[in-house]
């Protein structure tokens, strides 16, 4: 799951970030609204952590932009306001939740899942590929009904290709999927995932469009020596 955190705090930033990327998130950090607005057009967001103090702005300003998205990410606003008629602003406004500072970062990880959880359930509650079933909103996979183990990794893969089947991913949303812009990556690390990932659920149901990327099917597809 890639999130953006939009904090100028960057103490509280660096914390969050160590936090959540120790509990396999992939996160990119800006300490503005120009920063967060470039980072959106660069690169596809599950969910958005979003401050309203910013040194260039109101944070809710932001949410005319992510509404535009075609595939919205989730918005949870963290901030120190905390009267009755800020949160209903922010939640009109288009935020999908609303955290109060200071708050306990366990609070905001089961935050981040419940939004991505009805996220998931309201775009594809559960795939059925065969034998194969991924209930996405409960991150259950199981093959014959035998349950299936994924790492996190493998799961924010498997997130983006089950989320859509049959659309053709192009290699760097899956890396987008999998890293954050200043994570060091190996130019052959998506296809050890995607490789894994054959192994685990089949080699069938993952196609290879030679050059242009990978898309989930039902069985049959083209398949790579991966």
């Amino acid at each position: 799951m890639r999130v953006l955190l939009v904090e100028d705090d960057e103490a509280l930033s660096q914390a969050l970030c160590g936090y959540l990327r120790a509990k396999a998130f992939v996160v990119d950090a800006v300490p503005s609204l120009a920063q967060a607005s470039a980072a959106l057009h660069a690169a596809q967001y599950a969910a958005v952590l979003l401050d309203l103090h910013l040194p260039d702005g109101d944070g809710l300003s932001l949410l005319p932009q992510l509404r535009a998205i075609k595939q919205r990410p989730s918005v949870i606003v963290l901030t120190a306001r905390d009267q009755v008629s800020d949160r209903i602003h922010g939640l009109d406004a288009g935020a999908d939740d609303y955290l109060v500072k200071p708050y306990d970062p366990g609070e905001l990880l089961a935050r981040l899942r419940a939004v991505e959880r009805r996220r998931s359930a309201a775009q594809v509650p559960v795939l059925s590929l065969g034998e194969l079933q991924i209930d996405l909103s409960r991150e259950q996979v199981r093959r014959a009904g035998v349950p299936i183990a994924l790492t996190q990794k493998e799961w924010a893969l498997l997130r983006v290709l089950a989320t859509r089947p049959e659309h053709l991913h192009t290699r760097e949303r899956l890396q987008d999927a999998l890293y954050g812009f200043d994570d060091d990556t190996d130019s052959n690390t998506l296809e050890v995932f995607i490789s894994r990932l054959r192994r685990k659920l089949g080699r069938e149901h993952i196609e290879t469009v030679r050059g242009l990327g990978y898309r989930m099917v039902q069985g049959g597809g083209v398949q790579s020596p991966a």
